[in-house]
C-alpha cells in the first residue's frame, strides 16, 4: 500500500504537515518531541551542516549572517524585486543569477530561495514521515492566493529539489475553507480572513452541498506578522537611540535578530496578557535596555497594519457583489489572528464575530490534509472551485492589452481568442503574454513571448491564428497558437525567471481601480490608432489597384477622407479616428464595388474593403515583436 498523500503549509514564519486519519478528520503531525510547528528558518553552520526548526531559529541571533528566516517572501522574485525594508532587515548577500533571478550568497556559496524552502520541506517530511512510520514522498503544499505563475512555479520547484512529488498546490484560504467544511461550517457565503507571518489574503467563498466555490480572493502584498515585530523592534530601537546606544551597535546584524526575537515574544504574550516586559541584552556590544510594553500601546503601534487589511477586505466583497451582512461566516487563519485587536477590527468590519474553532495557525494544513485526501479517492462529495487573482492577455498592437482570462475567474480555465496578420506574407506572429489589470500593456507585467512561426504566405488578414489560454488547477498558465488553413501550431509554458511579488500584484489591481477610466480611454485610443493604419494602408493598395478606373471627383472624396483619418490619428480623441474612420468607409464604398471582382480573381476569399475597415471593436493589431523578427498581428472580434 502506497504511503499517504501529505498536506504541508509551507509559511513564512512556521510550516507543518497534516494527515487525515481513521476516524476521517485531519489533524496536524506532531513529531516525536510532540511539536508540530517547524519554524521557517535554516542556518547553515560551519562545515557544510544544515540546520532546520527552532534550533537554527535559535542561532539567528549568534549567526546572523548564515541563519536565513522569512524566505517564503523571497519566492518567485529578481533582486530588482526586493524592498528597501527586505534589503534592511536581511544581513545576508543578495546576487543576481541567469535572469536576474533572486540568490543568496551564504559561506561562500550561493542559494536560491528554493533550495533554502526545500530545506523546510526535507524538515517537516522527514518529521512525518518518522511519525507514520514509513517514507512519505506524495504532497500538496499550500500557497497565498495572491502568488502569481513564478511563485507558484518555485514553490513547485522547492517540493521536487526535496525529492517529493508535488500533487497539487493549494491556496492557502481555500485550504483552510476545506477544513471548517469538516468541521461543522454551515452552508453559505464565507469570508477567509488570513493574516499570516508575511502575508494577507482575503477570499470570499460559498459553501453549497460539499461544493467550495471562490467568488473573489484579494490581499496586501507585503503585510503580515513580521511587520508587527518589525514595528515593535523599530520603535525599541527609537528609544534605544535617545537612550544613548550607538547607531554602530543599532545597525548590527545580531542585535537586530535580538530585537526581533524579542519583538515577536512581546507581541505573542500580549495575545494573553495585559503587559510584558521586552529585555534586550547584548554583551558582544555592551547593550542592555528594558522596557514594559502595555497592550493598548502594542495595539496603537499596529493599529495602521491592522487597518491595511480592512481595504482589500472591502475589495474582495465588492468584486463577489456583496455586503458584509451577506457573509454567514468569517474565518480567521494565520498566527497573527491571534492579536485580540486583529480580531476585534474583523468583528466591526463584519459584524460578527469571527469563527475560530480550528487553531489559526494549524487549520491551513489541516485543509491541505483533506485536498491529499481527496486525491487519494477520499471525500468524493467535496468539490473546490478555485479562482486566478489576476487577468491574462496578450499585447496588442500599439500596446494596448486583450485580455483573455479576466480576474476571478474560476480555474482551471481556458478560453481563446482569435488572430490574423498584420501585413500581407506575413509567416510569423509574436504574442506578448502579460498580467495584470491596467489597460496597457507598459503598466501590467510581462511573462513571456509565444511565437507561431511557420504560417504559409497569405494576404494580410486572411490566416486565422486561435490562441489558447490554459490554467490548471494549480493556476499554472499554458498558452498554445494554432493556424487553421496550414495546421502550424506553437505551445509556451508560462514560467517567468522570477515573477510578480505580492506588492506588485496588489499596487496592480489598486491602479487598475485608481486609474480605471484613462486607462480606458488611453487603450481605446491606442487600438484605433492601430485600426486606422492598418486600414490606410489596405486603402492605399486598393486606390493604386483601381487606377484610372476611378472618376477624379471620387477620388479627390476618397483623399480627403483620407486626410481626415491622419489628422485624428495625430489626435488625442478615440471617438474622432473612430467617426473619421466611418466616414472613410462610406466615402470608399464605390471602390469597394470596383474592386469586388478583382479581389474575388486574386483568390483573397471575397475579403471586402468594407471588411478590412471593421471597427475598432472587431479589430485589434496585436503588438510587434521587440526581438527584431518584426512580425505583427491583428486581433479578429
Amino acid at each position: 500500500m502506497a504511503a499517504p498523500v501529505l498536506g504541508i503549509d509551507l509559511g513564512t514564519t512556521n510550516s507543518l504537515a497534516a494527515l487525515v486519519g481513521a476516524d476521517g478528520k485531519p489533524a496536524a503531525l506532531r513529531g516525536l518531541d510532540g511539536e508540530a510547528i517547524v519554524p521557517s528558518v535554516v542556518s547553515f553552520a560551519e562545515g557544510g551542516a544544515v540546520v532546520v526548526g527552532r534550533a537554527a531559529r535559535r542561532r539567528a541571533a549568534d549567526d546572523p549572517m548564515h541563519t536565513v528566516f522569512s524566505v517564503k517572501r523571497l519566492m518567485g522574485k529578481g533582486i530588482e524585486d526586493l524592498t528597501e525594508v527586505e534589503r534592511s532587515h536581511c544581513p545576508y548577500e543578495f546576487v543576481p543569477a541567469d535572469g536576474s533571478q533572486l540568490r543568496l550568497k551564504i559561506r561562500g556559496r550561493e542559494y536560491t530561495p528554493q533550495e533554502i524552502s526545500a530545506q523546510i520541506l526535507r524538515e517537516v517530511v522527514n518529521r512525518a514521515s518518522a511519525v507514520v512510520g514509513e517514507t512519505v514522498t506524495r504532497v500538496v503544499i499550500t500557497v497565498p492566493a495572491y502568488f502569481d505563475e513564478s511563485q507558484k512555479q518555485a514553490t513547485m520547484a522547492a517540493g521536487q529539489i526535496a525529492g517529493l512529488q508535488v500533487l497539487r498546490i493549494l491556496n492557502e484560504p481555500t485550504a483552510a475553507s476545506l477544513a471548517y467544511g469538516l468541521d461543522g461550517l454551515h452552508d453559505g457565503v464565507v469570508v477567509v480572513y488570513d493574516l499570516g507571518g508575511g502575508t494577507f489574503d482575503v477570499s470570499v467563498l460559498k459553501i453549497e452541498s460539499g461544493v467550495f466555490r471562490v467568488l473573489a480572493t484579494n490581499g496586501d502584498a507585503a503585510l503580515g506578522g513580521d511587520d508587527f515585530d518589525r514595528a515593535i523592534a523599530e520603535r525599541c530601537a527609537q528609544e534605544m537611540r535617545a537612550a544613548g546606544v550607538p547607531e554602530t551597535a543599532l545597525r548590527d546584524p545580531g542585535l537586530l535578530q535580538v530585537l526581533r526575537a524579542a519583538a515577536e515574544r512581546a507581541k505573542m504574550e500580549l495575545s494573553e496578557k495585559l503587559e510584558t516586559e521586552l529585555v534586550i541584552s547584548e554583551d558582544r556590544l555592551g547593550v542592555r535596555w528594558r522596557r514594559t510594553l502595555a497592550r493598548a500601546e502594542f495595539e496603537s503601534i499596529v493599529a495602521p497594519l491592522i487597518e491595511r487589511t480592512v481595504g482589500p477586505c472591502r475589495r474582495a466583497l465588492s468584486d463577489a457583489e456583496l455586503e458584509p451582512e451577506q457573509v454567514h461566516a468569517v474565518v480567521l487563519v494565520g498566527g497573527a489572528t491571534y492579536v485580540p485587536a486583529v480580531r476585534a477590527r474583523v468583528e466591526q468590519l463584519f459584524g460578527r464575530k469571527p469563527y475560530c474553532e480550528l487553531n489559526p495557525m494549524e487549520v491551513v494544513a489541516l485543509g491541505a490534509a483533506v485536498q491529499a485526501k481527496k486525491l487519494e479517492g477520499g471525500f468524493q462529495n467535496l468539490l473546490l472551485l478555485d479562482v486566478t487573482p489576476l487577468s491574462l492577455g496578450t499585447e496588442t498592437y500599439g500596446g494596448a492589452v486583450a485580455k483573455v482570462i479576466p480576474r476571478n475567474t474560476a480555474i482551471p480555465a481556458r478560453a481563446s481568442e482569435q488572430f490574423t496578420t498584420f501585413t500581407d506574407n506575413q509567416t510569423a506572429i509574436v504574442f506578448h503574454i502579460c498580467q495584470g489589470e491596467r489597460e496597457l500593456a507598459k503598466d501590467c507585467r510581462s511573462l513571456g513571448k509565444l511565437i507561431l512561426r511557420g504560417i504559409p504566405g497569405m494576404p494580410a488578414g486572411m490566416p486565422r491564428v486561435d490562441v489558447t489560454f490554459h490554467i490548471d488547477s494549480d493556476g499554472l498558465l499554458t498558452v498554445t497558437a494554432q493556424e487553421r488553413r496550414s495546421g502550424v501550431k506553437a505551445k509556451v509554458e508560462i514560467v517567468p525567471k522570477h515573477g510578480l511579488s505580492l506588492d506588485e500584484i496588489t499596487r496592480l489591481v489598486q491602479e487598475a481601480a485608481a486609474h480605471a477610466k484613462e486607462d480606458f480611454v488611453a487603450a481605446r485610443l491606442a487600438t484605433l490608432r492601430a485600426d486606422a493604419e492598418f486600414v490606410l494602408r489596405k486603402l492605399d493598395a486598393r486606390v493604386a489597384d483601381a487606377a484610372g478606373r476611378l472618376d477624379a471627383e471620387t477620388l479627390s472624396e476618397i483623399q480627403t477622407a483620407r486626410d481626415g483619418v491622419v489628422d485624428a490619428m495625430a489626435g488625442q480623441s478615440p471617438d474622432g479616428i473612430d467617426g473619421a474612420l466611418h466616414y472613410l468607409e462610406d466615402v470608399a464604398r464605390p471602390l469597394v464595388e470596383m474592386t469586388m471582382n478583382t479581389v474575388a480573381q486574386r483568390a483573397v476569399s471575397g475579403k471586402l474593403l468594407d471588411e478590412v475597415t471593421q471597427s475598432a471593436e472587431r479589430t485589434k493589431a496585436a503588438a510587434p515583436a521587440h526581438d527584431g523578427s518584426g512580425p505583427l498581428s491583428v486581433k479578429r472580434g
